[in-house]
């Protein structure tokens, strides 16, 4: 499976965006998916994740309530809508694929290239 993250720029505190992720070559629909983030310095934390048929979401404390995961497995696709953005929600941003539900980093096979998202204050 191949991964294409998009949808990263810069944006005031407080506004919106949107990203997606696109799969390719392989089976989406048998994956479970996530977003991770990882701000300069530090390592790279769970964000946001969506299981299979029915999809059912998990996020990290932080950005829940502000952001929503959803898929759309017809178009092979994996989307993180933020809102409300905070400064320290900078950070590159990377959809994995993987085949259980867990925040763990290293228990996801695919990975996506990262886009960059920035807050400014």
């Amino acid at each position: 499976v191949q991964l294409q993250a998009s949808g990263g720029g810069l944006v005031q505190a407080g506004g919106s965006l949107r990203l997606s992720c696109a799969a390719s070559g392989g089976t989406f629909s048998r994956k479970n998916m996530a977003w991770f983030r990882q701000a300069p310095g530090k390592e790279r934390e769970f964000v946001a994740g969506i299981t299979l048929n029915p999809a059912s979401t998990w996020y990290a404390d932080s950005v829940k309530g502000r952001f929503t995961i959803s898929r759309d497995n017809a178009k092979n696709s994996v989307y993180l809508a933020m809102n409300s953005l905070k400064p320290e929600d900078t950070a590159v941003y990377f959809c994995a694929a993987g085949p259980i539900r867990t925040t763990t980093t290293g228990l996801y096979d695919y990975w996506g290239q990262g886009t960059q998202v920035t807050v400014s204050s």
